[in-house]
Parts: structure tokens; sequence; C-alpha cells
């Protein structure tokens, strides 16, 4: 697969990352070796660039992703994130210089490497200064335990305040075409300060993919089963949605989810989409959607089609919506 450059980073990935929230526990029960065949298949077809997080299943996600590409560390590329604690009652954001350190050094331990490529703080923290959660993170650079530091779910300003201390190289943002909030501001603050995106949630969590319909239930464990997105009118007028752009798609002899991940990537800003899958046969699907490329007329044509949809939330650390 082709490489394209994150960024201020300089790290050379492949525009379609792996990641691992679906091996967490959020998302349902699944078999590890079904993972890790998912995981392995990727890195054969192309994929360098592994996402995940401290949050996901508390070490279980990264466990799993340093099992399977152990004897290849040296040609991929490893992201994870941190500053989201457990508690007694669920999750809770701390990216105080304390817990960080503690979770850059579990982290390491999990993933079974010396250095970890990119280190990202998970969300924005109100308890915590940015200069003392940024001045934390550099001084991990500096002893070598991280190499690149990024965010995740930061604004424009949030940003800027953390780049005060250090320069931030990465964001991650939730983006797809019932999530659009960050052109605003964001995007075009991370493309004017060469910050390397890598978004989030290009399918919608799902709804982008053409798999379910207005009968679709989710378990018990399923973050989704508790979120308004997936249910009542707003999950029937966005299925509608995702009907027309299957339409479009077949026009184009591509799937769904490539057309839906491919708009992802049409953003100037954007260099990278996550997809995450617990299924290998998932994964060359995913992998074309690089190839794609949309032209002015087709991007119109997406944008009025989901004008007539619902724009949605996602999950955070304190529940399944968004604070």
């Amino acid at each position: 697969m082709q490489r394209v450059t994150l960024g201020r980073t300089g790290l050379p990935v492949s525009p379609i990352a792996f990641g691992t929230w679906q091996l967490g526990g959020d998302w349902g029960a699944f078999e590890e070796q079904t993972a890790i065949a998912a995981i392995r298949a990727a890195y054969d077809r192309g994929i360098n660039f592994f996402d995940t997080a401290q949050a996901y299943g508390f070490g279980a996600s990264e466990r799993i992703l340093g099992k399977a590409l152990h004897d290849v560390r040296d040609s991929v590329v490893l992201a994870t994130k941190g500053g989201v604690r457990k508690t007694e009652t669920g999750r809770t954001r701390d990216s105080s210089p304390e817990f960080l350190r503690a979770g850059v050094e579990q982290s390491l331990t999990n993933l079974g490497v010396e250095a970890i490529d990119l280190y990202q703080v998970h969300w924005p923290d109100p308890k915590t200064p940015f200069e003392e959660t940024a001045g934390a993170l550099k001084e991990l650079v500096d002893e070598g335990k991280i190499k690149h530091v990024g965010v995740s779910n930061y604004d424009a300003a949030q940003m800027a305040a953390f780049g005060e201390t250090l320069p931030v190289e990465t964001l991650q943002p939730p983006y797809h075409l019932f999530r659009r909030t960050a052109e605003a501001d964001i995007l075009p603050y991370a493309r004017e300060n060469d910050i390397g995106v890598l978004v989030y949630g290009p399918l919608g969590h799902g709804l982008l993919t053409g798999a379910l319909n207005a009968s679709t239930t989710f378990s018990s464990d399923d973050w989704r089963s508790r979120h308004p997105a997936f249910k009542d009118d707003k999950f029937v007028a966005n299925l509608a949605v995702v009907d027309e752009l299957a339409k479009v798609a077949t026009e184009l002899e591509v799937t769904l989810t490539q057309l839906a991940t491919a708009w992802t990537l049409a953003n100037p800003a954007v260099q990278v989409a996550i997809i995450g899958t617990r299924n290998a046969d998932h994964i060359t699907d995913a992998i074309g959607a690089a190839d794609v490329r949309l032209d002015a007329d087709t991007l119109a044509r997406i944008d009025a089609i989901t004008a007539k949809g619902a724009q949605i939330g996602g999950s955070s650390p304190e529940g399944p919506t968004e604070p």
C-alpha cells in the first residue's frame, strides 16, 4: 500500500490504519485468535499503522496487538492513547503527569516494546492544565519512551493551549458523514499547523456499512445499545440516507464502506482513516478505499444526500454519549 506522511511527525504510514477499539470489550465478545488473524491480515496486505488505547479493555487491546505484531515490530508504527482512568463506577479523564507516566509504562509492557511510536492524550482533561500534561509527555519523549505526541478529541483552542508547551504532532478526531463538526475549526487548524490527522469512526460506528437496518439490535455489552443515534427516528432517517449512498457507491463500482472511508480521506487535512474490524475478510475492502478518488461532483452529490440525515455524536469515557 502507498504511504503518506503523518504531518510534522514525518512518519510514513498507510492511509488506512487498523484500529483496535473493538478489541477492548465495548463492542461485545470476540475470539482472541480471530482478532489476531485480522491484525495479521491487515499487516500482510500493506497496513503498517496500528492504533490502540489504554482504555480499550485497560490493557486487553494493547496486549492483543503486541502479541499479533511482536515479530514485525520494526516494520510497523504503533500508536496508543492514555489519560482515561478506570473507576468504581466507570471511567474518568485523567491527564495528570503521574497517571500519564504510569500509563506509558503499562502500555510499554502491554505492547511489548521499548518505545511507543505515537502516544496520544485520549480526551482533554478539564481538571489538569494543558501545560502539565504537555510537560509530562515532553519528559517521556526526552527519556526515549515515546517518540511522537498527539491528542485525540481536542478542539482547536485546546490544541493551541497544549502546543504552548509541546507541539501537537497529530490529532485523532471523530469524523464521518454523520459527524462533520470537525470541519468548522478543528481540521483547518490541523492543516494550517501541519498536524497529522488520523480520523476515527469513518464508517459511523457501523451506520455506513450497510449492515444495519431498522430491526437491528445490539447486545447489552455493545455501547451502541445505549446510544440515541442507533434508536428510533434518527436511526431510521440515517438508514434511508445510507441506502441512497449505497446507490452512489454502486454507480462508482465501489463498496459503500469504501465510499464512506474515501470521503474522509478526500478532506485535504486528513492523512489517515482508522478502520476497526475483527474479521480478516473485511481488510481487503477497507484497503481498497485508499485507491478511491471522489471528484467534486460526486462530493457535492454526497453532501446533498447526507444533508437529509441527522448528525450524531459518539461514545465518551463518561458514558455512551458525549457530555
